[in-house]
Parts: structure tokens; C-alpha cells; sequence
């Protein structure tokens, strides 16, 4: 399916370093900036609520039983995820990242990243400063936004929603205890289409297909998986398309795939 660009988002792809690219073409000249494009600028976030905050030392704090997520809106999942001590990852977090949404309902996107790093863990927010003025110009791109919902609707979460302690990579049992939060924030929203962005987000989100666990990134785009029935596009994490800004013409081939699997 051929796919139309209209001024602004060629404008987007300008503001992310993209060669406006479709599959099977040659590149073509990126445009100059349209007028009214939003500059790439910094993140100015609030400071996170104090229901993402861990509870102070000392306050006994019951644990979640997976089994009672199913029945959770949107306030006490953020209260759940936020009191969790289910696992080691606890310990290395001052808050958590999962938010409600600004607009709650269904959203035909939903991002999901890999464990917070110290800015998301500050922010209480998945995907924050650089990396995450870059993930919102990824997502204007295709026509949408974290405020938005519906067709222009796009959640942002983290795969783990709170820093592993010391930096450490999570393991496979921390990935599979929270687990249980992430198919809760996916009923919620509904989406028609989940971006998979990262080791750890590719290892949960093919878990039904074990063998794809060990292949890297590179050998995994380019086709459309499915987590729990809904499609999963594998794409670079914004933070590895800073440092490599040469990889991004092939972020932008997955998100016209993502585009093409949602239309």
C-alpha cells in the first residue's frame, strides 16, 4: 500500500534527520521546513506524581496478586505499579513510569520501550529529554501524539516500569513479574498496533515465539509479529537512533509499516 505524505509530515521527518523513504524507492531530497513545523525542542515535564513515588522506608506495602490486575482502571494500576515490590527492580527506583494516558481510551498506538533509564526514573515518564522529543516527532510523523486517542492516539510505556538498580539489565523473571502490568495498560488501550523498541521490549513482546528471543534487532525488522493477537512492529529505540543517526531512514521503513498494518 503506497503511503501519502502530506507537508507536515515530511517536515517531521525532517526534524528526525529522515530522507523521506517508502519501501521499494530510491531516497528522494528531504524539503525544506514548512512553515508552522514545530522545531525540535526540550522536554519540559512535570515532576511525577506523588502516586509513581515508592512509599518511604518502613511502610509495609501489600503486593499485588497478578490475578486482581484484570479489574484495574487506569488510577489504580498507576497506584499499583507504584507501591510494587514484587521484585528486585524495586529497590532501584525513585519513581514509577507508568502514567495514565492524557486522554484515557483506546489509542491505535502504543510504544513500548525498554527498563527507564535516570531520566525516565526522575520523570516518572517513559520516554523523556532527547530520546523522547525524538519519539514525539517519530509519532507526529505518522499523525500521532501521547495527548491524542483513537486513530491519533499513541501510549508510551516502559517494557519494566521501574529502574533496575545500578543500571543492571532485568531478568527474565523481573520481565515476566511485570509482565502482568503490561498486558493490563495493552487491555486498556486497545491498540491496533504496538511498537516493540529495544532488547528487552523485542524479548517480552515475541516471548509466544521463543525462538526470535536470540536474534538481533536488525535480523527482526521488517516483518509484523503478534503479542496476545495484536500486531508488534520491531523497531530502534530513539535513544539508539541518536547515536546512530544512520539507522533512522530504517526506523522510518518500520514506521510505514506500522502505518501500512494499522490502515
Amino acid at each position: 500500500m503506497a503511503l501519502d505524505l502530506d507537508d507536515r509530515q515530511r517536515a517531521m521527518l525532517q526534524e528526525m534527520g529522515v530522507h523521506v523513504w517508502l519501501p521499494g524507492t530510491e531516497f528522494l531530497p528531504t524539503p525544506t521546513r514548512v512553515a508552522g513545523a514545530e522545531p525540535p525542542m526540550r522536554q519540559t515535564l512535570p515532576p511525577a506524581p506523588t502516586s509513581l513515588r515508592t512509599p518511604p522506608a518502613g511502610v509495609s506495602v501489600a503486593v499485588v496478586q497478578p490475578g486482581t490486575l484484570g479489574a484495574m482502571d487506569w488510577q489504580a494500576l498507576v497506584t499499583a505499579t507504584a507501591a510494587c515490590q514484587a521484585c528486585g527492580l524495586s529497590a532501584g527506583r525513585k519513581n514509577s513510569t507508568l502514567r495514565a494516558p492524557t486522554t484515557p481510551g483506546q489509542a491505535d498506538w502504543m510504544v513500548v520501550g525498554d527498563p527507564p533509564d535516570e531520566d525516565e526514573d526522575r520523570a516518572g515518564l517513559a520516554f523523556t529529554e532527547a530520546a523522547g522529543v525524538l519519539m514525539d516527532n517519530m509519532l507526529k510523523a505518522v499523525g500521532a501524539s501521547r495527548t491524542g486517542a483513537g486513530a491519533t492516539g499513541a501510549h508510551l510505556t516502559n517494557v519494566v516500569k521501574c529502574r533496575p538498580p545500578h543500571s543492571r539489565i532485568p531478568q527474565a523473571t523481573e520481565l515476566a513479574q511485570c509482565a502482568g502490568y503490561l498486558q493490563r495498560e495493552i487491555a486498556l488501550v486497545q491498540p491496533k498496533i504496538i511498537l516493540a523498541m529495544g532488547r528487552f521490549a523485542n524479548q517480552l513482546l515475541l516471548s509466544e515465539q521463543p525462538a526470535l528471543a536470540s536474534l538481533p534487532l536488525g535480523k527482526l525488522r521488517g516483518t509484523v509479529y503478534r503479542y496476545q493477537g495484536i500486531a508488534v512492529v520491531v523497531t530502534y529505540h530513539p535513544k539508539v537512533l541518536l547515536r546512530n543517526s544512520g539507522d533512522k531512514a530504517k526506523a522510518w521503513a518500520d514506521l510505514c509499516l506500522a502505518m501500512q498494518t494499522v490502515q
